[in-house]
């Protein structure tokens, strides 16, 4: 419900949009999480083949969710036009925690 009252602008959510965002959930995401994970999957293997056979520096995990996380950000951001809230619930997120993380990567936000 909480999901619902972020999305929508309506004051009260119809039956008909909970129907529609119940429905629209399970499988799409699947898909979405596959084709996701077949990507990052496809980038780590190049990364790895690009060091011929060496070991990668320290700190490999830290930096690919440095890497990962400002451009998802931002992304989110632009798709909610700078709307914080709903990107902290799209992206899974506290609104201050969200908030946090603008400020820590420098991330210009329009709201």
């Amino acid at each position: 419900m909480r999901r619902l009252a972020v999305l929508h602008d309506e004051t009260i959510v119809s039956a008909e949009a909970v129907e529609a965002e119940l429905s629209a959930d399970a499988p799409k995401n699947t898909v979405q999480a596959d084709s996701l994970s077949v990507s990052v999957e496809t980038h780590i293997k190049r990364y790895f083949d690009a060091l011929n056979g060496d070991m990668p520096p320290p700190g490999l995990y830290g930096r690919v969710l440095r890497e990962v996380e400002e451009p998802l950000i931002v992304a989110t951001l632009a798709i909610t036009r700078g709307n914080q809230l709903r990107a902290a619930d799209i992206l899974g997120l506290n609104r201050n925690t969200l908030r946090k993380k603008i400020k820590e990567l420098n991330i210009k936000a329009g709201r």
